[in-house]
């Protein structure tokens, strides 16, 4: 098998297991949590950014097997990893054996450690033709911001909040402020890094 056909087989097939990891939890939430909400399930980083790096999987394997990857999914590959490689640590770090850790192990592994790995891996091994701006690169975080916003507004009104270190209710404003700087301190390093990452690995 050939790389060409590899790469594409492998972005399919770990897309599609997230898609199928995200159905199953929310066919099991909706059976099973007391007074389940589509839109708190759709508020979840985890599930936001998990949803957007299979989808750009999915373009990037068509793009692969076609021979029509461009720049514009250079960028989108290289802001979905960064959004999946901060699902994976935040998980990790701040969040492992919580409330929010989903009641399917299997959905758990994948959503949380097993994609933030293999999406970190395609970057690495199948990595842009041309350096990527760092400019252009950090444009990855507004994503993140638009997210933070989003959750204080909302939990604001709705009194939930998708993650402990957010709920404002509990911890208020300055607290939420620190966590919230700690973690865009830490996304902006890794910005830095996964834009750099193509680029070190192919002056070796």
């Amino acid at each position: 098998m050939n790389k060409k056909l590899l790469v594409t087989w492998y972005r399919v097939g770990f897309a599609l297991l997230v898609i199928a990891a995200v159905l199953a939890q929310l066919a099991y939430s909706r059976r099973h949590i007391p007074g389940f909400s589509p839109a708190n399930f759709f508020s979840f980083f985890t599930i936001e950014s998990n949803v957007f790096a299979a989808a750009v999987f999915l373009v990037a394997a068509k793009a692969k097997a076609l021979g029509t990857q461009d720049r514009a999914l250079d960028y989108l590959r290289g802001g979905a990893t960064l959004y999946m490689v901060v699902t994976g640590i935040v998980y990790a770090i701040l969040l492992a054996g919580t409330d929010v850790q989903t009641p399917l192990l299997w959905v758990n592994s994948v959503l949380h450690y097993i994609f933030p790995v293999a999406i970190l891996l395609d970057w690495v091994f199948d990595r842009p033709s041309r350096k990527l701006s760092i400019k252009k690169s950090l444009l990855w975080l507004s994503f993140p911001v638009a997210y933070l916003g989003y959750s204080l507004i909302r939990g604001h009104f709705a009194h939930w909040y998708p993650y402990p270190f957010v709920n404002v209710d509990k911890l208020g404003y300055a607290a939420v402020a620190i966590n919230s700087a700690v973690v865009a301190v830490a996304a902006v390093v890794l910005a830095l890094v996964i834009a750099q990452l193509p680029q070190l690995r192919r002056t070796k």
